[in-house]
């Protein structure tokens, strides 16, 4: 930055003076770019004209909490005091300081001086990067690799801290690795391996350099991300035309799919299929997917509800008790609309007029993006949009509401999502204060209003997904994080005391893939042992769980028998078309002789096999007032994601699709 003249720097803070005195800002309002500034002018005041102070972290230095409080409950409020705290860097110190911007002063300042730094500035980052590009051993390094130094980059890595280490206590030091952006802008991806490469920020060199081994360099062939620079294919996208046809097929961006109506689980997603642009050819994702059972046992043992343990499914019909939907409430503007059929009691059939709505789904969200700095005087930014697709149902069951979601993303991950409204379940009690129902033995629920309490609950929706990788054929992989000591032995020994691997583990039968989530770290992947990508992984898809939640009712206790399924949050079972419903195919007074907990029993061989993946998700329930007299919707879902499915990521050419009209799922005939 330039030499500001004394009397320019005297107009100036003049100026800012004035500005900030004349704002008012909301006590937690992040600093505006003119209030920085004026710390800027503050602090340089502060220090002798050569010391040159680096900023490493200014920001608002909030008001205590008590005087926000304060604040936002007056009507009409006096603006609280401003103040900024700024760390710098000056002589190799470390300074904090508080700037009040009314007062015009530094308030407060201190000298850090146990250990531990401030975060590291753009600048010394970048300069800290060149070092190496004109340092004789990392030349000659580069050279005996092949590296031509002009198509290197390099990057600053923290160091962290072990006891071992020495010789930098007390240095500010980074790491260096070096890069090869070598036909590729994805200069992370090409490495050059085997160099310690130690750099002082402070006196900025480099202290210590090791050339320990030399290692092959990955190849950069499929790793262009910019958009402008790839060839990129014109997919399907939905169709323009929608006909009101019982059995749908729907082609959306990379995906199709086939949606269809059924009385007892609602809504079936079947046929799941995702376009391989380098197979040039739809890929099985997911035979079939819907909601198995949803599990509400209530927890209030007195006579009068003690029995209220549903089974929304298989008791009631999800598919009987969807409701239709509310344009542009349930579902947005642009959306499509299916409607549906069941049999009603005398087999006439019940019209359900808009059962389902289809949608784009623009949420704001990033598909994904990556900014590139490393490469000198070119900046990279590339940033996709996500947009997915979203087939929905609203089933009503008596006083819950569950918006159930099927999303579908360009990047091959299905996600599932059920959101949870509509009204509690309360029960009358003679209280008139929260005290007294938390001194009732009785009371089992939150006190929410005048005799009004709401009862504790379970929702356990158990999901059937029949996931077909690349086929029918697929195995349960249990990939668990298993810590490791460093053993410090052979060749290679480093102050590191420990890590964590991955030790795979293949179910081999339906009683080795039961689990329970949250006991340990681990990904679960359904694979394909007999396909594999080019680098030799097997085609799979994992799990990304959904909120975790166990049975807390004692397993000898008759609701849990018949919702033993909840047992554990995964199962795998052989596929077999009349298991489809984790409660047995009558669930009304069943006794637990039929279900998934049953069938389990057998012990079948799932490895390499024709399997269904079940999964538990849910919520343990403590009312509370916000959720009386309705409920503002709780959600909770999971995600399928393609783990080595693809030969690369499957949005590296994903277009960004306009805004969608209402134009809807394209229907094939069966």
């Amino acid at each position: 930055m330039a030499t500001i003249k004394p009397f320019l720097l005297v107009l100036l803070f003049s100026i800012f003076s004035r500005i900030s005195s004349s704002k008012t800002h909301h006590p937690l309002d992040p600093l505006t770019r003119e209030e920085l500034s004026l710390v800027q002018l503050i602090v340089k005041k502060s220090y002798p004209p050569r010391s040159s102070p680096v900023f490493h972290y200014v920001a608002l230095d909030e008001p205590e909490k008590h005087d926000v409080l304060s604040w936002l409950a007056k009507p009409e409020p006096e603006p609280l005091p401003r103040r900024a705290q700024a760390i710098l860097r000056v002589h190799k110190q470390t300074h904090e300081l508080v700037v009040d911007l009314k007062a015009r002063k530094v308030v407060s300042k201190h000298v850090h001086r146990g250990p531990g730094f401030p975060s590291l500035t753009l600048e010394e980052q970048t300069a800290a990067n060149d070092l190496p590009l004109t340092y004789g051993p990392f030349l000659r390094s580069a050279a005996k690799r092949g590296i031509d130094v002009s198509q290197v980059v390099c990057s600053v890595f923290t160091v962290g801290w072990f006891a071992e280490e020495k010789q930098f206590i007390g240095k500010r030091v980074v790491k260096i690795q070096c890069f090869s952006k070598k036909d590729t802008v994805s200069v992370y991806l090409l490495p050059v391996e085997g160099l310690t490469i130690v750099v002082d920020l402070d006196e900025m060199r480099i202290v210590e350099y090791k050339d320990r081994e030399v290692a092959p360099m990955p190849r950069a062939e499929g790793t262009e991300y910019r958009l402008s620079k790839l060839p990129l294919p014109h997919g399907p996208r939905i169709n323009d035309t929608y006909h009101r046809t019982f059995f749908h097929a729907c082609r959306w961006m990379n995906w199709e799919f086939h949606v269809s109506f059924d009385a007892r689980p609602g809504l079936v997603i079947s046929m799941a299929r995702i376009y391989d642009p380098d197979q040039k050819a739809f890929r099985s994702v997911m035979y079939r997917g819907h909601i198995s059972e949803l599990f509400v046992p209530y927890q209030d043992p007195t006579e009068d509800y003690y029995y209220k343990t549903f089974f929304d499914s298989g008791e009631f019909g999800f598919g009987v008790s969807a409701v239709s939907l509310v344009p542009n409430g349930d579902c947005p503007s642009h959306a499509v609309y299916m409607d549906a059929f069941y049999a009603g009691p005398d087999g006439t059939p019940v019209h359900v007029p808009n059962v389902f709505c289809i949608f784009e789904r623009h949420a704001g969200e990033v598909m994904w993006r990556h900014t590139e700095l490393a490469i000198p005087h070119v900046t990279i930014a590339e940033s996709r949009p996500e947009v997915s697709l979203v087939v929905r149902m609203i089933v009503t069951v008596g006083n819950y509401d569950h918006v159930i979601d099927w999303e579908f993303k360009p990047s091959g991950s299905i996600k599932t999502q059920v959101g949870l409204t509509g009204i509690l379940e309360v029960k009358a009690a003679n209280y008139t204060h929260a005290d007294q129902a938390a001194a009732s033995e009785e009371a089992h629920g939150t006190y929410l209003a005048e005799h009004t309490i709401g009862l504790y609950h379970d929702h356990f929706l158990t999901y059937y997904l029949d996931i077909d990788v690349d086929g029918a054929t697929n195995s349960f992989v249990k990939k668990n994080l298993v810590p490791r000591r460093n053993t410090n032995t052979g060749h290679h020994r480093t102050p590191r005391k420990s890590y964590w691997t991955v030790v795979t583990e293949t179910a081999r039968t339906e009683s080795e893939a039961k689990i329970r989530l949250g006991v340990g770290p681990t990904e679960l992947v359904i694979e394909n042992p007999n396909k594999k990508t080019k680098p030799g992984n097997p085609h799979g898809y994992r799990l990304i769980p959904g909120p975790v939640i166990h049975p807390l009712l004692a397993p000898d206790d008759g609701p849990q028998i018949r919702g033993s399924f909840t047992n554990y949050n995964i199962w795998v079972t052989p596929y077999n078309k009349t298991e489809r419903y984790a409660g047995g195919k009558y669930v009304d007074q069943s006794q637990g002789e039929d279900g998934l907990a049953v069938w389990t029993r057998r012990n079948r061989k799932i490895e390499n096999e024709d399997i269904v993946m079940w999964h538990v998700i849910g919520f343990h329930h403590v009312p509370c007032q916000e959720d009386f007299p309705m409920m503002p919707t709780l959600s909770g879902g999971f995600e399928l994601r393609p783990t080595n499915f693809f030969e690369r990521s499957a949005v590296l050419k994903a277009v960004p699709p306009p805004p969608m009209k209402a134009d809807g799922c394209g229907v094939v005939e069966p």
